[in-house]
């Protein structure tokens, strides 16, 4: 069977991350994993903290961690615009890591004055980026 493509394009605001010709992407929705393939019907979706997987061909593929964004599928390609995007092999272990510990820290405190949305927030992105850098 012969590999499709499509093209690809994943940025934050601050620049493009990836803009390539890939045979599949998996992603994380706020409904749950999804994957795209060649030919896949237009859609537009949400995306949550995770791991977006890139498969340039079948034998290449690159993981990503993400603190979510939207995902589209038109009929020229995918566009992935998300808040954060740091490619496995760029995760600082150690930073995610110290990370994790502050966020857990204040989230075992009794302080009125803590947003606590944002704090498991962090700590979600913290668990998310060890998970994906461990995983590569």
């Amino acid at each position: 069977m012969q590999n499709r493509s499509f093209h690809l394009e994943i940025r934050t605001p601050e620049k493009l991350i990836y803009e390539g010709d890939v045979t599949s992407v998996n992603a994380p929705g706020i409904e749950g994993n999804f994957q795209i393939l060649y030919g896949h019907i237009p859609f537009l979706t949400a995306l949550d903290i995770g791991e977006i997987r890139v498969n340039e061909s079948s034998d290449t593929q690159r993981s990503m961690a993400t603190s979510g964004g939207v995902f589209e599928v038109l009929r020229t390609g995918v566009t992935v615009l998300v808040e954060t995007a740091e490619w496995a092999s760029d995760i600082d272990v150690s930073r995610a890591e110290s990370a994790l510990e502050r966020a857990k820290e204040q989230l075992a405190t009794d302080d009125p004055d803590l947003n606590r949305t944002r704090a498991e927030a962090a700590l979600a992105r913290a668990q998310n980026r060890i998970k994906v850098a461990d995983n590569s």
